[in-house]
C-alpha cells in the first residue's frame, strides 16, 4: 500500500512542530496553581470558579504552548460534562414513570445513593447524566423487572448468534489435529476463517467549519494482526472526486495510511469545505479474519520471567487510568487471595468483574479522571471501562495485560467494542473479552471469552490514549481522549466533535 505524501496534505510537515495531545495530569500550569487542584474543582462541579482560574491564567504571557493547551482542554472538558449531564430531575422522572408510574422521591434518592442513577452537581444545580434514566433499568434489579414487565424480554441477537457459532470453534476438528502439530500454541490458535467486505463511511456537515477551510479527517483502519490472513483495500471514496479511486492507481496520494508500527491505525484525508455541501469520504476493503481459541491453554503456561522488559512494561502503572490505588490493591488482594497460577488469577478477576459490574451506557471517557475507579465507585461500566478495570487489577496481580479495541462485526450487530489481552509465558498474548462475559454453556464454552476471540472483530487499536497517537498527529484534543473507533475530525480553528460529523460501518459476509 502506498504512503505518498502529496502537496495536498498541507498540514503534515507542520504538524510535528505543534504540541500534540497531552494529558498533563500532574503539571503546574502557573506558580501557585496546581493542576490537581483544578481537577478537584471540576470533579466537584465548581465550574464557574475553575473557569475564572483558567481564563485569568491563560491571559498571562509566561505560559508555555503546552500549558495553554492543557488549560484550554479543561475548558473543553467542562463543556463536555455539561453536554453529558443535561437532564433535569423532572425529565428523569418523566422517563421512569413510563415503567414505574408511582415512583417516589424517596426511590429517586435511594437510586442516587446506590449509584444506579447518575447525577452531578454543576455550580450547585443537580443535573442527571443523559443516559441515566435508561441505565437505571440495566443496573437496578427491581427497576429492571419493571422495565421487562412493560417491554418484555429483550432479544440479544449477538448472544443468540454466538450460542450457535462458538461450539463450531471449540469443537473444530482442527483443534484435535493440531495437538500433534509442532507449531506453537499461539500459531495453532487460529481457526475457521471468516471473509468479510467492510465499508467505512463518514460525512462532515457543511456547517461544521467555514467555507474555504480544510478539514482533517482520520478514519479507523485495521491493525496488522495474525488474526487476519489478508487485508485488501479495494476503493477509497471522497465527495470532491467524480469517481472512486483505486488504491493501486495514481490517486492513492489523496489519502495516507499510518505506519504499521503505530498502535493506532488510521486512514488520513484532507478535504476542502465550500460551506454548502456535506463532505463525504470512506473506503471499502476485504479481510479474512480467523477465530482465535487457545485449547489446552493451562498445559502450556510457564512461570514468568519477572526481569523481562515485556513483563515489567505490562505489569506497571501507566497514565491516569492504570493506577494501583488503595482501592484497587485491596480489591485485587481480596479477589485473588493466595492463588499463584496465572490462568486461575485471570479467571478470578474476570469472573468477579463479570458478576459484579453490569453493562451500562458510558459517559465521555475524557470527562472521567480515572476510569477503573469510576467503575468501582458507580458499580457499572461499558466494555472499555470494565476492560480497563480488568487490565489494572491483572497488572497489580502480576499478570501482563494490555488494551485492544475496534469494532465488533457480528451479523445484525456491528458496533464499537473494547477488550483486553493478557500475556502468558510460554504462550504469548491471549485475548480476554471482559464485557462479553460468560457464554451460554458449561466448561470451556462458558469461559470462551477468557481464552479466545471470535473472528468478527475489526482491530484498530493496540493501546489507548496518549500511548496510541494518530498519524499525522492531531493539533486539537481528540473527541475521544482514550479510544479511537469512529474517527476524528478537526480544522485549523479547532476540534470538531462528532455532532458535526457521522461515521458508520456496513459489513458484507462473504462465506
Amino acid at each position: 500500500m502506498k504512503r505518498i505524501i502529496n502537496s495536498s496534505l498541507i498540514y503534515i510537515i507542520a504538524i510535528f512542530a505543534i504540541v500534540g495531545c497531552k494529558s498533563g495530569s500532574n503539571v503546574y500550569v502557573e506558580p501557585g496553581i496546581n493542576k490537581a487542584l483544578l481537577d478537584e474543582l471540576i470533579e466537584k462541579g465548581n465550574f464557574e470558579r475553575a473557569k475564572q482560574i483558567i481564563n485569568s491564567t491563560i491571559i498571562l504571557d509566561n505560559l508555555s504552548a503546552e500549558d495553554k493547551y492543557i488549560l484550554n482542554f479543561e475548558l473543553d472538558k467542562m463543556n463536555r460534562i455539561k453536554n453529558e449531564f443535561c437532564l433535569t430531575e423532572e425529565e428523569v422522572l418523566t422517563y421512569i414513570r413510563k415503567y414505574i408510574p408511582d415512583v417516589t422521591e424517596q426511590q429517586i434518592e435511594e437510586w442516587i445513593e446506590s449509584r444506579a442513577l447518575e447525577y452531578k452537581k454543576i455550580d450547585n444545580e443537580r443535573m442527571f447524566f443523559k443516559k441515566a434514566p435508561h441505565n437505571l433499568f440495566l443496573i437496578d434489579k427491581d427497576a429492571h423487572k419493571a422495565y421487562i414487565a412493560v417491554e418484555g424480554e429483550e432479544s440479544e441477537t449477538t448472544e443468540q448468534y454466538l450460542t450457535q457459532y462458538l461450539p463450531k470453534i471449540i469443537n473444530s476438528p482442527l483443534i484435535e489435529l493440531r495437538k500433534t502439530n509442532k507449531n506453537s500454541i499461539q500459531q495453532n490458535s487460529y481457526l475457521e476463517p471468516v471473509k468479510m467486505r467492510v465499508h467505512i463511511k463518514m460525512k462532515v456537515m457543511p456547517d461544521a467549519l467555514p467555507a474555504g477551510e480544510i478539514v482533517r479527517i482520520w478514519l479507523p483502519y485495521p491493525h496488522k494482526s495474525p488474526k487476519y490472513k489478508e487485508v485488501k483495500l479495494l476503493n477509497v471514496y471522497r465527495s470532491d472526486n467524480a469517481n472512486q479511486m483505486n488504491p493501486n492507481g495514481d490517486r492513492s496520494s489523496d489519502y495516507l495510511l499510518s505506519p504499521e508500527y503505530y498502535n493506532r491505525q488510521s486512514m488520513y484525508v484532507e478535504m476542502l469545505s465550500n460551506g454548502e455541501d456535506t463532505l463525504k469520504v470512506g473506503y471499502d476493503l476485504e479481510l479474512t479474519s480467523y477465530n482465535q481459541y487457545f485449547a489446552h491453554l493451562e498445559e502450556h503456561i510457564k512461570p514468568y520471567n519477572t526481569e523481562d522488559e515485556l513483563y515489567k512494561t505490562y505489569t506497571a502503572e501507566r497514565g491516569q487510568h492504570i493506577i494501583f490505588t488503595k482501592e484497587i490493591k485491596e480489591l485485587t488482594k481480596e479477589v485473588v487471595g493466595d492463588e499463584k497460577e496465572p490462568y486461575e488469577i485471570v479467571k478470578k478477576i474476570w469472573c468477579y468483574i463479570n458478576d459484579n459490574f453490569p453493562w451500562a451506557g458510558a459517559r465521555d471517557y475524557s470527562t472521567i479522571p480515572n476510569i477503573p475507579m469510576y467503575v468501582l465507585k458507580n458499580r457499572h461500566g461499558d466494555c472499555g471501562q470494565v476492560s480497563l478495570l480488568f487490565i489494572t487489577m491483572a497488572r497489580y496481580a502480576g499478570i501482563p495485560a494490555k488494551w485492544q479495541s475496534g469494532w465488533m462485526l457480528h451479523p445484525n450487530n456491528v458496533n464499537l467494542h473494547d477488550w483486553a489481552e493478557v500475556y502468558y509465558e510460554g504462550v504469548g498474548w491471549v485475548p480476554v473479552d471482559q464485557s462479553f462475559g460468560y457464554s451460554e454453556g458449561e466448561g470451556e464454552m462458558k469461559y470462551f471469552f477468557m481464552r479466545g476471540l471470535d473472528a468478527y472483530r475489526y482491530i484498530v487499536n493496540e493501546d489507548y490514549g496518549d500511548y496510541a497517537p494518530l498519524f499525522p498527529a492531531k493539533v486539537y484534543p481528540h473527541s475521544d481522549e482514550v479510544d479511537f473507533q469512529m474517527g476524528e475530525v478537526e480544522w485549523r480553528g479547532g476540534n470538531i466533535l462528532n455532532g458535526g460529523w457521522k461515521c458508520w460501518m456496513d459489513v458484507e459476509y462473504l462465506n
